[in-house]
């Protein structure tokens, strides 16, 4: 017979969560899972009730509640931790962002090549990566800034040429990045560069829209009211609808 007592246990709001699965490496003991699309508890005596995962939900789709639940059991929490480590991969945990593909590549031979003047990088400025760029960098000073993930230059083949002209670029991942630190960063980036506009720009899987999220915290904490325009690019290289 199961045992249950009032206790502090996650809970997770299903219509924020996206299943990005960024929680997932948080727990140690490997209690979250992402079923259907969404993460849900694989059982609740494997949770403490501490929240690790809390600050790691790009969405804010995690929280403590109070309720009868089975006692946390450190030991089988931790045998099952092992085990999952044994048997399932780090990443793949059910985002989309994680799921191998192959594309097929159809060559164009009567397309004109390149010329030069079309491959120059339009790229003005060193670093790129939020986790370098100082709030101070005199390129971001009254300037319109691209915040692009990661991934995005990869699979949009006229990054340079569409997006760079004029602008100072910040790059980074909503997923694999230290989320909080960047959004602290973010924040000190927009009260103290002026900035005149904010493009996103991000890959159309779940966790990558964590950057928008991540934006609109970090514009609420400086205290400004900047224009911002929200680019999806499919994992295809096309480009969705603009937001």
């Amino acid at each position: 017979m199961t045992t249950t007592v009032l206790r502090k246990i996650v809970k997770f709001d299903e219509e924020k969560c996206n299943g990005c699965g960024a929680c997932i490496p948080a727990c140690v003991e490997g209690a979250l899972r992402i079923v259907d699309g969404k993460a849900r508890l694989v059982s609740d005596k494997y949770c403490d009730g501490l929240g690790a995962c809390l600050g790691e939900c790009p969405q804010g789709a995690i929280s403590i509640e109070e309720r009868e639940a089975e006692e946390f059991d450190e030991e089988a929490a931790l045998a099952h931790a092992h085990a999952e480590e044994e048997h399932v991969p780090a990443l793949p945990c059910g985002c989309p962002s994680t799921t191998v593909s192959q594309f097929e590549i159809i060559e164009k031979s009567s397309k004109p090549q390149p010329t030069e003047a079309a491959l120059q990088s339009m790229l003005s400025h060193w670093p790129v990566q939020l986790t370098l760029v100082p709030p101070s960098a005199p390129f971001l000073q009254g300037a319109d800034v691209v915040l692009a993930a990661d991934c995005v230059p990869f699979a949009y083949a006229g990054f340079h040429q569409d997006f760079l002209p004029g602008k100072a670029l910040i790059v980074a991942c909503p997923k694999l990045d230290d989320f909080q630190a960047h959004q602290r960063k973010l924040t000190e980036i927009l009260r103290r560069a002026d900035v005149r506009s904010l493009t996103i720009v991000h890959m159309e899987v779940p966790c990558c829209s964590g950057l928008v999220y991540m934006t609109q915290q970090a514009m609420r904490a400086s205290g400004k009211d900047i224009p911002v325009q929200e680019v999806n690019i499919g994992i295809r290289g096309d480009r969705k609808k603009d937001g």
